[in-house]
């Protein structure tokens, strides 16, 4: 039973890669493959979710903070290169960002440095989030805070963040945000075949990304992580640190998160606080919620559709979109609680089985129809008989 839903688990993989690497580039243009990418994007973010609100039972209502740092590191390196002496001579001091320019700083701040590598920034996407994620957590967590209070501590600090970031104008961008981010390493990330080569990369990392977490579900830490969900106590009686497991997954919902929000910055071409704040952060909770807080495969499907349906409810209504995106997140989880992924489970998989095992009932009935004259007649025929053995001393 188990290698069965392991063959399926990993079937529903190999349909959605189907889906993003062959369906979509082939039916799609560049201008909508470059808004699913975005989509993509934030599924990093919906698939952390499910470690860590579906497995780990922790509901985080600030996955924005972690998106928006991923974003913002990736963002700082392509600002630098698009902050060059010669494209900047123009201002007081050429050679930094023109918005430190704009606020009279006379040289680039300390904390940009390391952004001037690009391994280092690639590196710092996934590392500047995690070490928040640890700092958060490790602290609310010893203290055995958790619940409710976890989630309204996770939002004021997506929202202490924002101020943050609005009120440091001089070394963020302030509300504008970082924009005008054009290359990396002299490549133009504008050009139809960039936004389709990020196209790929995001795809091949999200799959990455599944699998991953796939491997932990199915090790003993992804048990253990449902014990410590459904009785936490009786995990902590049995001598583990449960702290500890929440901390781990909290930390690599953030790092996934960060990977999304480069890969945003990347295919976009800006970074604003816009994108960290309490609303997105929310909102990507409702993706792990449409597609099923307990599937991986359903986040990154409830990403899609979610992201889709603001775009085709904001074109065709302009004035309405926001109550038509309130009605389908009402509707979808009023009538399927555990989202897209529980409709499969509860209602699509039983049907299929139920057809299955009916026209297997259908087909004995055939063949039993067909082969009853046959043994009919076969009963009717007498069977032969043997001639009587000879007396003994007689011949035969």
């Amino acid at each position: 039973m188990k290698q069965l839903i392991q063959r399926y688990q990993l079937a529903s993989v190999l349909l959605l890669t189907i889906l993003l690497v062959v369906v979509l580039p082939l039916t799609l243009d560049i201008f909508r493959l470059n808004l699913v990418g975005k989509y993509l994007c934030y599924a990093f973010v919906a698939v952390g979710l499910v470690m860590v609100w579906g497995y780990g039972g922790v509901l985080s209502l600030g996955q924005g903070v972690f998106f928006g740092l991923g974003g913002y590191a990736m963002a700082m390196f392509l600002k630098l290169e698009a902050s060059d002496p010669e494209t900047t001579k123009i201002q007081s001091t050429p050679g930094i960002p023109d918005f430190m320019d704009w606020n009279q700083l006379t040289e680039l701040p300390l904390m940009w440095l390391p952004f001037k590598s690009l391994p280092l920034a690639l590196i710092l996407v996934v590392v500047v989030p995690m070490a928040l994620a640890w700092l958060i957590s490790f602290a609310m967590f010893k203290r055995r805070v958790g619940g409710v209070y976890f989630a309204i501590i996770t939002q004021a600090v997506a929202l202490i963040l924002t101020v943050l970031i609005v009120g440091q104008q001089g070394y963020t961008g302030g509300v504008n945000g970082m924009t005008d981010l054009k290359t990396m390493l002299g490549w133009d990330i504008r050009t139809d075949s960039a936004k389709t080569i990020l196209y790929f990369v995001c795809v091949a990392l999200l799959i990455g990304a599944i699998l991953l977490c796939r491997w932990i579900q199915t090790s003993k830490l992804g048990t253990l992580l449902l014990a410590m969900r459904d009785k936490e106590d009786r995990v902590r009686f049995s001598g583990y640190d449960v702290s500890n497991f929440k901390v781990f997954t909290f930390c690599l919902a953030a790092g996934l998160s960060g990977i999304g929000g480069a890969l945003f910055t990347l295919q976009v071409g800006f970074m604003s606080p816009t994108l960290v704040g309490i609303v997105p952060s929310i909102e990507m909770v409702i993706f792990a919620a449409v597609g099923g807080r307990m599937s991986l495969v359903g986040a990154v499907y409830g990403a899609l559709l979610v992201n889709a349906g603001k775009t085709l409810f904001s074109e065709s209504f302009p004035d309405l979109w926001l109550f038509l995106m309130a009605a389908l997140f009402i509707g979808v989880t009023m009538a399927f609680p555990m989202g897209l992924a529980g409709l499969w489970e509860d209602k699509i998989k039983p049907w299929w089985k139920a057809r299955g095992a009916a026209r297997k009932a259908y087909d004995d009935k055939l063949v039993a129809a067909k082969t009853a004259p046959h043994a009919a007649a076969m009963a009717a025929t007498p069977a032969p008989t043997k001639p009587d053995a000879p007396l003994h001393g007689q011949r035969a």
